[in-house]
C-alpha cells in the first residue's frame, strides 16, 4: 500500500463542500481544461499532419489536410478521443494525486474518501463518467448530505478546507 492512498484522519473532518463553491471552482477548471483541449488538438493535428506527410495517410481527393481529418469519420472519431482522453486524464490526475485540481485549490476544496484517503486512479476516472460533465452537481440541491452524483457513486465527497490546510503543498502522506 503507497502512502497516498493511507487514510488522513486530519482532513476527515472537514465540511462537504456546498453547490456554489463546487460551481466556483468548476469555472476555473473549464478554462484550464479548455486550455488542455487546445493543446492536446494541436498536438493531435501535429501528429496526422506528420502521418500524411509521410504518406502513411492518403490525401487524395482532398484540398487541405484538415478536410482529410473533418470528413473521414475513423480519423475524426480518433482524434475526438485524443482530446477527450487528455482533458480526462488532466482532472483524473490531479484528483488521484493531491485530491485538488487548480480551481479546487483556489476555492479551498478537496476530493478525497470520508476517512480522508486520497482517490485511486480508477475511483478518479469513475468519478469522472459519474459527474456527467458537471450535471451530477445538481444532485446536491436535493440532498441534504451535500453529495453530488459522483459523490455517492464513488464513494467519495469534496470538502471545504480551512486556509491552513490548504497551504499544505504536497497531500501525499500528510
Amino acid at each position: 500500500m503507497t502512502t497516498s492512498y493511507l487514510p488522513n484522519n486530519e482532513h476527515a473532518n472537514f465540511p462537504r463542500a456546498g453547490f456554489f463553491k463546487r460551481c466556483g471552482a468548476i469555472v476555473y477548471d473549464l478554462l484550464l481544461a479548455v486550455a488542455v483541449y487546445m493543446v492536446a488538438g494541436a498536438i493531435g493535428f501535429g501528429i496526422f499532419i506528420g502521418l500524411t506527410s509521410t504518406g502513411l495517410i492518403d490525401t487524395s481527393g482532398y484540398e487541405h489536410v484538415s478536410d482529410v481529418l473533418n470528413n473521414t469519420p475513423l480519423y475524426k472519431g480518433i482524434y475526438q478521443f485524443w482530446i477527450a482522453l487528455c482533458v480526462g486524464l488532466f482532472y483524473i490526475s490531479f484528483w488521484s494525486y493531491g485530491g485538488q485540481t487548480l480551481g479546487m485549490r483556489a476555492w479551498r476544496l478537496k476530493i478525497q474518501h470520508p476517512n480522508g484517503q486520497n482517490l485511486s486512479m480508477v475511483t478518479a476516472a469513475a468519478r469522472l463518467v459519474w459527474s456527467l460533465l458537471g450535471i451530477g452537481n445538481l444532485w446536491i440541491l436535493i440532498n441534504g448530505d451535500k453529495l453530488a452524483l459522483q459523490d455517492m457513486m464513488t464513494r467519495s465527497e469534496v470538502v471545504e478546507l480551512s486556509k491552513e490546510a490548504n497551504q499544505m503543498r504536497n497531500w501525499r502522506g500528510v
